[in-house]
């Protein structure tokens, strides 16, 4: 034994590796915590980070690369400036009045030159085309008083101009469609519904548990303000990778989750925060999916949440998401309504707070099943000879102390008045004749 534990020794010296030395875990299998829920009893193996096709603030993680078509961009010059940033916004902002001020403003002072306005502008027989207009500076002063028509009074243009004048119209024209270009583009950058979408809420987490007998997946969804939403409605999308029969893999497959648009369900009265079910019945992608295929499953639910904004009447578009690892099997969200004196209020602070509650574990195939099997034990029950018994015996105890007579016995019978025996009988209810699925 002693033998053993020597050789033992001596090939961990060999390796370079000291007996009794623990080996030293990466960081990230040192800083891994055992998992706390109740489906996972050892820490989860470690997973490369996943990579999100639509962000939790609905930013769409794609960007397009060696687009050789720029020029598409320029042939809608105002949708560009307004996808612009803000800094690059207002630089160009400021960089057209700007350059627009010189430009006209190097045309003035070249008409003051030609004519010899700089010269003779002293003179007091002499007439320029503006008076007062002597230097670069002050054409570019008059520039900009033109323009914006400030008119100080001091720089004025004379009649006996007509280039000038033909100058002022052409600037004058090509000012306003200026103005109009920058101005709108600044109030529709400024009012753009994407900024109304910030205060439109998602949870942070999707559930999957059973409702009115049913697997359903549920998200919230909620707005901050008190001008509502008009004409809200909803659809989510399951991202995943597939692969063809055929062999074809497609990377970023986008099936759709129906969240009621065959019902009308999908059009919201958002007035208060609301839970988004989706029935997992046979048309459902999750359909034969169980707790532990979910678990090695990889996708992404991208939910898209339109309407009207009831300030300004433009379209509204929100979006959110929620990978594989937030769609948690077994909880429902705590509720966030109350009734208050004369109003309901909302208590945003449990608006992404769920709790678990007894889920089964299978798919909501194999739940179907096991639920039409399940009623027919209850109905049996109620089918039982026992009642009719306890009713039988009430009758015949009548039928004691009021004997019928042979008429009236062959009345009873042809009526189906044995209503004792019939009570809870499935062949009695079975021989009775149905109209419009309702016995006479």
């Amino acid at each position: 034994m002693s033998g053993d534990s020597r050789v033992l020794m001596d090939h961990n010296m060999e390796i370079g590796v000291t007996p009794a030395q623990v080996k030293k875990l990466p960081k990230h299998m040192r800083d891994a915590q055992i998992s706390t829920e109740r489906t996972h009893l050892i820490s989860d193996p470690a997973r490369k980070p996943r990579q999100r096709y639509v962000q939790k603030d609905g930013k769409c993680n794609v960007h397009h690369g060696n687009v050789q078509e720029t020029y598409r961009y320029l042939s809608d010059l105002f949708t560009t400036l307004v996808d612009l940033r803000w800094r690059l916004s207002l630089f160009i902002f400021t960089l057209v009045y700007v350059v627009n001020w010189l430009f006209f403003g190097f045309l003035w002072w070249l008409i003051a030159l030609i004519r010899g306005d700089l010269v003779h502008g002293d003179e007091d027989d002499w007439t320029p085309c503006v008076e007062n207009l002597n230097s670069f500076v002050s054409a570019f002063l008059f520039s900009i008083e033109t323009e914006t028509t400030i008119g100080y009074g001091y720089r004025v243009i004379t009649e006996k101009c007509p280039e000038g004048i033909i100058l002022l119209l052409v600037q004058a024209i090509l000012g306003s469609i200026v103005n109009a270009m920058m101005v709108g583009c600044m109030f529709v950058k400024i009012s753009q519904p994407k900024n109304r979408a910030e205060t439109l809420m998602f949870s942070h987490k999707a559930v999957i548990s059973v409702r009115d007998n049913k697997m359903c997946l549920m998200f919230r969804v909620g707005d901050l303000r008190n001008s509502h939403i008009v004409e809200a409605s909803i659809r989510a999308k399951l991202i995943r990778s597939q692969q063809t029969k055929e062999g074809e893999f497609i990377p970023l497959n986008q099936t759709d989750i129906n969240i009621g648009f065959d019902t009308g369900d999908d059009r919201l009265f958002l007035v208060s925060p609301l839970i988004i079910s989706h029935e997992i019945n046979e048309k459902s992608p999750f359909w034969e999916m169980t707790l532990a295929q979910m678990e090695k499953e990889e996708f992404e639910i991208v939910v898209i949440l339109e309407g009207m904004v009831e300030a300004t009447g433009m379209t509204c578009q929100a979006r959110s998401s929620y990978l594989d690892t937030e769609v948690l099997w077994g909880y429902r969200f705590t509720p966030v309504l109350s009734l208050e004196k004369g109003f309901y209020e909302v208590d945003y602070n449990n608006f992404h707070e769920i709790y678990e509650t007894n889920t089964p574990t299978c798919s909501a195939k194999e739940l179907a099943a096991k639920l039409r099997e399940g009623p027919l034990l209850p109905q049996l029950s109620l089918l039982s000879p026992e009642p009719k018994m306890h009713t039988f015996d009430t009758l015949d105890s009548m039928s004691e102390g009021d004997p019928l007579s042979p008429d009236e016995e062959q009345e009873e019978k042809d009526s189906g008045g044995d209503r004792g025996e019939t009570n809870g009988s499935a062949a009695a209810l079975e021989d009775l004749p149905l109209v419009d699925g309702l016995p006479d």
